[in-house]
């Protein structure tokens, strides 16, 4: 190099993204040796789905058939955007702790591209998940009601939230000390974005105290838009709303996240 690359210049833009692909591609043959996130990232909702569709189906909309097409769209959305997220978090901690962040640091490379690398290798995840999570759902009986357009969307739309959400957990893996404290965190943050939400049945059926959590709740809003374009229904807002939420989380946790790891000194 003919012009020394220093932090206060730092790298272009399109740099970074090329030092991002290069790291993400490094991430994914991490993933093909350890196939264990994608799994998970597909089993989990996968099971949710068979375990909510056949315990509630009748109860809740009569039919097992009918519940599908409520209960997809929320299991599209833990599939693209929750499941298999705290692997993200968990290989940042590890590299920070075995000196892996150390060699990069010595690299003419973005600070940012190691995080966004491992996001964007997670995208490649969510996407194959989401392709697996439709052929299920189509064996259990789910029916795109909105074309083939509407489904892309849905799809899309489950992908960047899962892409945005993926800040937080990669804050929590670069703040916390142990790869066993990011998996604790991350439940405890998850778990309720999962279940306190519009997944199982619609939110007016809630009681009081969990209903006003899950009308606030991002992953609800998301869950009724991905609903409303696969369904074919009016989507009333949601698309909007889910939009907004992805990019508060984007614009809160990706420069909290890009801070931290600069510290990590």
């Amino acid at each position: 190099m003919t012009t020394p690359l220093t932090r206060a210049t730092g790298p272009r833009p399109l740099a970074t993204l090329r030092h991002s692909v290069v790291l993400a591609r490094r991430s994914l043959a991490k993933t093909t040796r350890n196939p264990g996130p994608v799994v998970n990232g597909v089993i989990t909702p996968a099971l949710f789905m068979v375990l909510f569709l056949y315990l509630f189906g009748r109860p809740v909309a009569g039919s097992t058939a009918e519940y599908a097409q409520y209960l997809f769209p929320g299991i599209l959305v833990m599939g693209a955007g929750l499941a298999g997220m705290v692997s993200t978090g968990t290989a940042i901690n590890l590299d920070l702790r075995n000196g892996v962040t150390d060699r990069f640091r010595s690299l003419p490379i973005s600070r940012t591209a190691p995080l966004l690398g491992s996001v964007l290798a997670d995208v490649l995840r969510y996407l194959i998940a989401v392709v697996i999570l439709f052929a299920i759902g189509t064996l259990l009986g789910f029916r795109v009601q909105g074309g083939a357009p509407a489904a892309l969307g849905a799809a899309g739309l489950a992908i960047l939230f899962g892409f945005c959400l993926s800040w937080l957990t990669v804050l929590i893996g670069v703040l916390v000390r142990s790869a066993e404290a990011v998996t604790a965190f991350s439940f405890i943050a998850f778990l309720p974005l999962q279940l306190g939400s519009s997944l199982t049945g619609p939110t007016d059926t809630l009681p009081g105290w969990l209903r006003a959590w899950a009308d606030i709740n991002p992953v609800t809003h998301v869950m009724d838009a991905c609903r409303a374009l696969l369904n074919g229904t009016p989507e009333a807002g949601s698309v909007g709303r889910a939009l907004l939420w992805s990019a508060v989380l984007f614009a809160t946790c990706c420069p909290l996240a890009v801070r931290a790891y600069g510290r990590q000194e």
